[in-house]
Formats: structure tokens, C-alpha cells, sequence
């Protein structure tokens, strides 16, 4: 018997389930509401197994064990603190305003607090940084099948071909998506999340059981592997300089992982992206009420912690993995070595198991992107400006054909994605994708927090200013400058010792509170006192 005919079987109908349960949400689907918002009829338990089916995309399931199998420890996981407490502000900070103004798409929320340039200037960085965002994560999902290729023909294709595996995988992808996001909407996506969650965990705790259990040795054997400094570690306090503040405080502007970071930058980041992105928000606005939506999202924070947890434990647990059992053709970036094992260790069944909690990883991401875009893109500029043209506009319509077009560009990203990491193999997954939302999303976190904190502070125009100059300091900090004279083969700028070149997860950080001070001096001659 083909031992890959099972993992065909498991997948097959993987698939068959995940398109068959988004058909029939696409029953009674009337209008743009239904459609990005299900009737606000979603239980709480669902929303939450959908806000962490989104969150966990296929850079996630591949680039955090990626991540423990590079560091050999959790301090990753050190951001997840951060994430529980910023759900906690964005629960009563945001959540109550947006259910009070009844909006669709949340940058409605802006337009009646500021005016309308302040919607359309968020909405269009929504839309920006969400594609690019979302087809840099697509590209993940991707690897799986380029390492299958390479087992199946045991050779490794040229650069060229890998390409064309990559665009092939995507393609699949996203058509098997886009069928059921199109047809049914939010509902579709949560519901067929529900099922991507449990598929995903499940895959989860066996690879977790079947690693110690196949590491010769047992948990004393691991243990003994794990004997450097920094291994196992969770907390890190960063770079120390004795007597020297202001070196101290540059390295842990610098540093990726430290306790700092968890409890300040991560804080601002999953404020930005579980509070002003569409995306993470329209879920969350399906419950009935706050108080669910509340339930949901801070239940799915919690939920994080041991997650990420596992996710690194795999990661650390695959190189003792091969510290015992050297693999030569072991794949030299680190956010294909998991894909790897999957592939050439596990046996049938468990092996279409894992193969589907990826692609469940990738769909449930992609899912909620895609109608979160089309919603964005509908609300705040099809209905504004192109359907008062037409004598019987149809949103519901516009939002199904704007699915499909945003599913073809998010193909196209994924594709230059893949040819960039091909050509810089070096390249670390989770700091590419997390720091494409740090460019921008602190301009939108600051001038959300301007508009829900204060009542008489920030104006339209007054906005577009304070977000051009929250994107300016972070890419200064950030070094974009010299990044983009790079690639066009210049000679970086000039850089001063003292300014810290700050690491991906304190980009919003920096953005949100430019933001929100510069736009915090400027005042509109009329104000709204709507809560």
C-alpha cells in the first residue's frame, strides 16, 4: 500500500469539510452586514477559536519552532505577556465604541470622531500593509510542498523551479480559500477557523508526544543536550552596560526578545493589531455583544501563552532531534527544518495530520484576511465614492468581487516573497512578517487611541500629519532608509553611534506615541462628545 495514500486520504478530506461547512454558511447571505459581520450571531467560543486560527498562520506554525530550534529557548515567548495585557486594554478601550457607533468597517470609527480624511488615510494603510502582510505569511504555508517535491524527486530544484512550486502551491491555496470566503463570508471564515483550530491542535500535541518519545534518552537526555548558557531560558533582561544607562537602554531597543519588550513593545503591537486592524477587529465585532466579544478576546490571549510555548518546544525539541540523529540533508533555514521532519519522520496519517494543521494555519489566516480586506475596501471606498454612480448598487456583490481580486494580488506577494527568501536563504520568516505592520500600524494605533482617550484633541488634518511623522521616526529608528539604498546597490546612510537601530517589535511602539503626541496638539474647530 502507498504509504502516502492515507495523508492523501486525511487531506482530501480536510478539504471536502473546510469548503463544504463555508458553502453552507453561504445560506441567507442578503447583505453587506451578513456577509462581514454574520448578523452579529457568533458565539463567543467560536470567535475565539477564530481570532487564534488567525493568529497562528502558517509563519507561526513554521517560523516560531524555526525560531526555538535557532535560540534553543522561550524567551519568544516572553511576548505573549504583553499580548494577554494589551487585550485587556484594547477589551475596554475600543470594543464599547465600535458595538456603540454600529460600524462595518472600523474606520468608520475615525471618520465620525475626525472627519473623513482620517478614515480614507487609515483604511488605504489597512489595505497596504494587510496585503503585504498576509502574502508574505501566504508564502509560508508554500514550504511544505516545495520540500515534498524535493523528497519525492530526491534533488533539490533550481531556483527557478522552486519558484514555480511556489506560485503552483499558492495558487491552490488560495483558490481553495477564496471559494468559501467568497461564498460565505465571516461566517464561513469563523466556522471553518473552528475546525482549522482543532485540526491545528491536534497536530500540535502529537508532534509534542511523538518528539519525546523518539529522542533517545528521555527527558534526561534532552536536559543534558540543553547545557549552554541562554538554553531553556524564558526571561531576558537584555544587554546590561554596569554604569553605563544609556548603552543599556540602546541594546534593549536593539534586542528582539527581552522582558522589556514583552511588557512595553508587545503591548503596543497586539494593541495595534487586535485593536485597529480589520482584519483581527471584524471577528470580534460578530459577537453578540461587548461583553462576548470581550469574553473572546481575552480568552484567546490566554490561550496564547501555551501555544507559543508548544510551537518553541517543537523547535527546541527538533535539535536535540538531531543532535542524536544527524540528517545531512536537514535544510539549512531553520523555518523549514519542522516542514522537514514532517515529511521524513512522521508515519502515514499522522503525517496528512500535520501536513493539514499547515494548511489549516494558512487558510484560517488567509480566510479572514481576504474578507477583511473586501469589507475595508467596500465600506470605506466603494460605497464613499464608486456606488453612488451606479442607479442599483450592490455591496454584497462588490464585497464577493473584491474577494477575488485582493486573492489574486495576495498571490502575487506571496510569489515576490518566495524569490526573495530564495535568494537570501539566511532570511528569519518571523521578523520579515511581523516587521512589515511596524512601519505603519503605529500611525494607526496612535491616532485611534487620540480619537478613544481624548474628546477635544486631534483634527482630520491634523491626523495625516501626525501619521506621516510616526511612519518617519520609525524608519529612521528602523534604518529603512539604508535598507532601500541597499537594494538599489548604494552605500547605506551615515549612521550616529548613540541612535539605537531598534529592533522589529518596538517599531509600533515608537510610531504610536509620535502619533499620538503630534496629532494630540492639534484641535478641530468642531468636535464630537459621542461615546
Amino acid at each position: 500500500m502507498n504509504p502516502w495514500l492515507l495523508d492523501s486520504f486525511i487531506l482530501f478530506a480536510y478539504f471536502a469539510a473546510i469548503i463544504g461547512i463555508g458553502l453552507a454558511a453561504a445560506r441567507r447571505q442578503t447583505s453587506l452586514n451578513d456577509y462581514a459581520l454574520g448578523g452579529r450571531k457568533m458565539p463567543w467560543w467560536a470567535v475565539l477559536a477564530s481570532i487564534l486560527a488567525a493568529e497562528i498562520s502558517a509563519a507561526t506554525f513554521l517560523g516560531a519552532p524555526g525560531e526555538g530550534y535557532e535560540l534553543r529557548n522561550f524567551t519568544y515567548a516572553q511576548l505573549a505577556l504583553g499580548t494577554i495585557l494589551a487585550r485587556v486594554f484594547v477589551s475596554w478601550i475600543f470594543i464599547k465604541p465600535y458595538y456603540s457607533y454600529g460600524v462595518v468597517s472600523i474606520y468608520e470609527f475615525l471618520e465620525k470622531r475626525f472627519g473623513p480624511q482620517s478614515r480614507q488615510a487609515a483604511s488605504a494603510i489597512f489595505l497596504v500593509t494587510r496585503a503585504l502582510a498576509s502574502g508574505t505569511r501566504l508564502y509560508v504555508a508554500a514550504i511544505v510542498l516545495v520540500l515534498g517535491w524535493e523528497m519525492f524527486s530526491g534533488a533539490k530544484p533550481s531556483p527557478g523551479a522552486e519558484l514555480g512550486i511556489y506560485l503552483a502551491a499558492l495558487v491552490i491555496l488560495v483558490l481553495l480559500t477564496a471559494v468559501y470566503t467568497v461564498a460565505g463570508g465571516i461566517k464561513a471564515v469563523v466556522w471553518t477557523d473552528v475546525i482549522q483550530a482543532i485540526v491545528m491542535f491536534s497536530g500540535l500535541g502529537f508532534v509534542l508526544w511523538h518528539l519525546f518519545h523518539t529522542i533517545p534518552g528521555g527527558l534526561p537526555a534532552i536536559t543534558a543536550k540543553l547545557n549552554q548558557p541562554g538554553d531553556l531560558t524564558f526571561w531576558s533582561l537584555g544587554p546590561i552596560v554596569e554604569g553605563n544607562f544609556a548603552a543599556t537602554l540602546k541594546g534593549v531597543l536593539e534586542s528582539e526578545y527581552t522582558i522589556w519588550t514583552a511588557f512595553f513593545a508587545a503591548t503596543f503591537v497586539t494593541m495595534a493589531t487586535h485593536g485597529t486592524d480589520q482584519d483581527m477587529v471584524q471577528r470580534m465585532l460578530t459577537a453578540k455583544n461587548p461583553a462576548r466579544s470581550r469574553l473572546a478576546l481575552v480568552g484567546s490571549g490566554l490561550a496564547d501563552l501555551p501555544i507559543v510555548l508548544a510551537f518553541l518546544g517543537i523547535g527546541i525539541l527538533l535539535w536535540v532531534h538531531y543532535q542524536h540523529d544527524p540528517d545531512p540533508n536537514l535544510p539549512t533555514r531553520n523555518a523549514h527544518v519542522f516542514a522537514y521532519y514532517i515529511l521524513h519522520e512522521l508515519q502515514p496519517g499522522f503525517r496528512g495530520l500535520l501536513i493539514a494543521g499547515i494548511f489549516a494555519t494558512a487558510m484560517g489566516s488567509l480566510s479572514t484576511a481576504l474578507n477583511a480586506l473586501a469589507t475595508s475596501w467596500v465600506r470605506d471606498w466603494y460605497e464613499p465614492f464608486l456606488a453612488p454612480r451606479f442607479k442599483s448598487p450592490d455591496s454584497l456583490r462588490a464585497a464577493r468581487w473584491a474577494t477575488v481580486a485582493f486573492s489574486g494580488l495576495l498571490v502575487v506577494i506571496g510569489a515576490i516573497t518566495a524569490w526573495v527568501v530564495i535568494t537570501n536563504p539566511t532570511s528569519r520568516i518571523l521578523p520579515i512578517v511581523l516587521g512589515i505592520f511596524g512601519y505603519t500600524y503605529g500611525s494607526l494605533l496612535g491616532i485611534f487611541l487620540l480619537g478613544a482617550l481624548t474628546k477635544t484633541r486631534g483634527s482630520d488634518r491634523g491626523n495625516i500629519i501626525a501619521m506621516l511623522a510616526g511612519f518617519l521616526a520609525v524608519s529612521i529608528l528602523s534604518g529603512l532608509p539604508s535598507d532601500l539604498l541597499k537594494l538599489c546597490g548604494l552605500p547605506p546612510l551615515p549612521r550616529p553611534e548613540w541612535l539605537p537601530l531598534i529592533a522589529f517589535p518596538w517599531r509600533i511602539t515608537f510610531g504610536t506615541l509620535v502619533t499620538f503626541f503630534v496629532g494630540y496638539f492639534f484641535q478641530p474647530k468642531t468636535f464630537s462628545t459621542s461615546s
